[in-house]
């Protein structure tokens, strides 16, 4: 992971609330319950910084709760999962069943997720488009039950990233934007800790802002594929 620049709340707000309209007209838009997980992100850690994730960094991405779009099957169960074990369970359902015929986004899960994997399918050759996320689980119902509750947490862009990953878009060279919320003091002291323990050169920038020499600007998504609803879904709250 490569930092670019800490950014205001204000910047990353209007970054998704561009590239996320609440009042976007697809199935299943989330985007409302979205912004409140940034803004709970911002409130529990109070900085940002703007980075460059590669394919490692995004497959150990923590994914919590998702009931796949009110489906039949849960694809990410409370106790949260990593992109790259998400897409195995996505992988395990790909083949076709007695019901349904093999697609993108697979036959068993079509059919007892439709509106999931249609947005798996429909975002699959999406442009890449910026990810939200924090260096610990935020308040709330989604992620009350996450084992890991630190490193790299899932806030916005669940359908993307796993649709990316499984249509072998995620190559060495690939780098995704994402803005991080973390704590100032504490992700200086931890993040420095962990280069010299690494003895990383780099230093992954931990802890340091490390300035790209110019501006790196957010990709336009108004792609017209929808948004990907964000990984957060009507749960049956209570």
């Amino acid at each position: 992971m490569r930092v670019i620049a800490a950014v205001p709340f204000a910047s990353v707000l209007d970054t998704f609330m561009r590239a996320h309209p609440l009042d976007r007209a697809h199935e299943a838009n989330t985007n409302d319950e979205a912004e409140e997980h940034i803004r709970n992100a911002e409130l529990s850690l109070g900085s940002w910084r703007r980075v460059l994730l590669d394919r490692d960094d995004l497959l150990r991405v923590v994914l919590p709760w998702h009931l796949g779009e009110g489906g039949e099957r849960e694809l990410i169960p409370k106790s949260g999962l990593t992109v790259a074990e998400a897409v195995a369970r996505l992988d395990a359902v790909a083949g076709p069943d007695a019901a349904g015929g093999p697609d993108a986004a697979g036959g068993a899960y079509a059919r007892t997720n439709p509106v999931c994997a249609r947005k798996l399918d429909a975002l699959a050759a999406a442009p890449f488009t910026p990810l939200f996320l924090s260096t610990r689980a935020v308040p709330g119902i989604d992620y009350a039950g996450l084992v890991v509750r630190e490193g790299l947490i899932h806030l916005d862009g669940l359908h993307r990233a796993l649709a990316w990953e499984r249509a072998g878009r995620l190559t060495a060279g690939t780098r995704i934007e994402a803005f991080l919320a973390y704590e100032e003091g504490r992700a200086y002291a931890e993040d420095r800790a962990r280069a010299e323990d690494r003895g990383d050169a780099e230093g992954l920038a931990y802890g340091q802002v490390e300035e790209s020499g110019h501006a790196l600007t957010a990709a336009d998504v108004r792609h017209g594929a929808g948004h990907d609803g964000d990984g957060l879904d009507v749960h049956a709250h209570g």
